[in-house]
């Protein structure tokens, strides 16, 4: 039989893995984080007719070397290689959604493996997880419980699945510390007072108010009192302010709102900040700049943050970290074994994942409420379509000629 043939066969059976690849990439177009893929060929081995010859020799009668004599026996696909270059965003309305701009991927568990992906239509399950839409729960670092910070290296071994439950309730937090800032009028004559009232939680929530009162006593000095609020409050003290109008130093900062007797409830013990205060020409403004202390309040809504950081916001105007998604990236992202459904894993060629925080060590950022296009170029998709259809059609060609030629060697025995 003729090599040709066989070499044409060859032809046609590569030239359909390449259309079966194209035609894949353009099946998923508008398929979020595709990933689409090229097919390169390679010729395979060679029938050698005859060996290269030496030369034998420099003289002016010697003969020269000859080049070797091969018949090439068609080709092969050399490789399948996948394009992991970022597709464009395409901005979303659900606050789950995120997307990573560069280089990464999010990590999920599948049958209680870690796989990756750069696909991130999450939402939240029945119990408030973190999940993409097969239910896989997305991995990330948790606060703790006692401190409410993240890990402070975020580690591999802390990674678990991320939890965020709407109508979780925040407990209540007593206030502690109040801040003071802006003037107390430097030419106030002795004996003008100011007062100002403020409001402040107990440890189940309630709300208690308070009238601080400042009375100018001498120069450069201010006395503040409670002058009314809850039975039994106390606290008084002395604010002194230097030849500048700065801060420089306070006697009796705490107040004591004593109500476990009346309530039920922790006393309050508040610590005053006066540092802020300035005493200059101009009208008294003093007022608070900061006031800790909470009631109850229920998440309603969260974010995610370039860094993958996920913020909670309460019902009582409170914002808490709830998490931060990890984000792995690779040596070499084109060795990772796809398996379907926009999920990688790692291969021997992909090299170790190094996870970490979105935005450190070359891995992308993250894009809330977006997700990622497929990165198919459908103009390069149509112009390798044409390619490989009049590559295959030339390759049938050879198969008709070459029938045609064993039909006249047939015919011979007419």
């Amino acid at each position: 039989m003729m090599r040709s043939l066989f070499s044409a066969v060859s032809g046609l059976r590569t030239h359909q893995t390449r259309m079966d690849v194209i035609g894949n990439n353009v099946a998923n177009v508008n398929t979020p984080g595709f990933k689409s893929s090229r097919v390169t060929f390679q010729e395979v081995f060679s029938q050698t007719l005859r060996g290269a010859g030496s030369p034998s020799g420099t003289d002016t009668g010697a003969r020269g070397g000859t080049n070797p004599m091969q018949v090439g026996l068609g080709v092969t696909v050399g490789s399948i290689d996948i394009n992991h270059t970022s597709g464009n965003l395409q901005p979303t309305s659900r606050m789950t959604d995120v997307a990573i701009e560069g280089k990464g991927y999010f990590l999920v568990l599948e049958s209680g493996q870690r796989a990756y992906t750069r696909v991130g239509a999450f939402g939240t399950d029945g119990d408030g997880i973190l999940v993409d839409p097969e239910g896989r729960k997305v991995l990330g670092w948790v606060v703790d419980p006692t401190t409410g910070d993240l890990p402070p290296q975020r580690p591999e071994n802390l990674l678990q699945p991320i939890q965020i439950a709407l109508g979780s309730n925040m407990e209540a937090k007593a206030t502690a510390n109040v801040g003071w800032y802006r003037n107390l009028n430097s030419e106030a004559a002795v004996g003008t007072t100011q007062q100002v009232p403020i409001t402040v939680y107990d440890s189940q929530g309630g709300t208690h108010t308070l009238t601080i009162q400042f009375e100018k006593t001498n120069p450069n000095e201010w006395y503040w009192e409670i002058v009314s609020g809850p039975t039994g409050a106390t606290g008084d003290g002395t604010i002194t302010f230097d030849s500048q109008g700065k801060f420089d130093s306070v006697t009796g900062d705490s107040v004591t709102i004593p109500l476990s007797a009346t309530l039920g409830v922790d006393d309050i013990n508040l610590t005053l900040d006066f540092s802020k205060v300035t005493q200059v020409a101009g009208p008294t403004t003093i007022d608070t700049d900061v006031i800790d202390g909470h009631p109850t309040g229920t998440l309603e809504s969260f974010t995610f943050d370039s860094r993958g950081i996920i913020s909670g916001f309460y019902s009582n105007g409170q914002t808490r970290i709830l998490g931060q998604l990890a984000v792995a990236s690779f040596p070499n992202p084109a060795g990772l074994q796809a398996l379907g459904k926009n999920l990688y894993v790692e291969s021997n060629n992909s090299g170790t994942a190094d996870i970490g925080e979105a935005g450190t060590a070359g891995r992308g950022t993250i894009a809330p409420s977006s997700l990622e296009m497929s990165n198919v170029d459908l103009s390069e998709e149509f112009t390798q379509m044409i390619i490989t259809q009049r590559g295959f059609q030339a390759n049938s060609r050879i198969i008709t000629v070459s029938d045609e030629l064993l039909q006249e060697l047939v015919n011979l025995k007419r």
